[in-house]
C-alpha cells in the first residue's frame, strides 16, 4: 500500500481507536498496527498519545 504522509497518520488513528477498548490498547496490537503500515513504533505510541488511549502489557518498553 503507499498512502501520503497525512492520510497515513489517519489510517493510523483510526485503527488505533477500532483497537482500542475503554482508551486502552494492548501492546502486541499497537505494535502489529504500525507493522502492517510500515510506521515506526515511536509514532504508533505518539497516535495513542494523541488520542488519549493508555498502551497496556507492554513487554518490550517501546511504549
Amino acid at each position: 500500500m503507499n498512502f501520503s504522509a497525512l492520510s497515513k497518520k489517519e489510517l493510523l488513528k483510526t485503527r488505533i481507536k477500532e483497537k482500542a477498548s475503554d482508551k486502552k490498547i494492548p501492546c502486541p496490537v499497537l505494535r502489529k498496527i504500525a507493522e502492517e503500515l510500515g510506521v515506526p513504533y515511536r509514532e504508533a505510541g505518539e497516535a495513542a498519545n494523541d488520542l488519549k488511549i493508555k498502551i497496556k502489557n507492554c513487554d518490550l518498553g517501546c511504549f
